[in-house]
Order: structure tokens, then C-alpha cells, then sequence
């Protein structure tokens, strides 16, 4: 099988199991209640603790507060009557970059 065949077959179960949509519409406060999530969360950050892999940790944590920081009312003014609003994407850009400059440290710049 080369790449673009599974590529193509890769999209198409995305569009067929329509994720996109689902992640757009998760209930983040009923995400958080919910012990099927919860349960599962509470054990991998009492095992990252356990194992003292705050690196770990870190990343898990801006990984969920840039999927937070996606959904806020600032994020849905971005785009506005089809214009990009630039004064607005800035701060979004250079803040993804600082993040992603911290993962890529903690991943590559250090040795535990």
C-alpha cells in the first residue's frame, strides 16, 4: 500500500465517522464529569506523579490548555464575514509558536 492510498482511505473513515464534528462538539464541563473520562485522567496523572515524569505532565497539560484555549469566544473572532483578522491572529500565532518551542525543548533539549 503507498501513501496516498492510505492517506485517501485515512480520510475517508475521518469523514465517515465524522470526527471533525465530534470534536467540535465536546461538552468540556460534562467531559470532566463524567467518570468515563475522569476515572481514566485521575490514573495516568497519579502514574505521571508516580513516576515523577513532570516533563510529561507539562506537555499534557499545554496540549489540554491549548484544545481549552481553542473553544474560548476569542478563538471565534479570528475569522470574521469570511476576513481573517490579523491584529487577532498574531498573539494566537506567536503563542502556539512559544508553545511548540517548549515541547520541542522538553522533548529534544533536555536529557532526564
Amino acid at each position: 500500500m503507498n501513501v496516498g492510498t492510505f492517506a485517501d482511505s485515512v480520510g475517508q473513515l475521518i469523514e465517515k465517522t465524522h470526527l471533525v464534528e465530534q470534536v467540535k462538539t465536546v461538552d468540556v464541563a460534562g467531559l470532566f464529569t463524567n467518570p468515563w473520562f475522569l476515572i481514566p485522567f485521575i490514573v495516568l496523572a497519579g502514574y505521571l506523579l508516580y513516576k515523577k515524569a513532570f516533563r510529561d505532565m507539562i506537555i499534557l497539560g499545554a496540549l489540554i490548555g491549548a484544545w481549552y484555549a481553542s473553544g474560548t469566544p476569542y478563538m471565534q473572532t479570528l475569522v470574521v464575514d469570511g476576513h481573517l483578522q490579523v491584529g487577532k491572529v498574531l498573539p494566537v500565532l506567536f503563542g502556539g509558536a512559544a508553545l511548540l518551542g517548549l515541547i520541542i525543548y522538553l522533548l529534544l533539549g533536555r536529557s532526564d
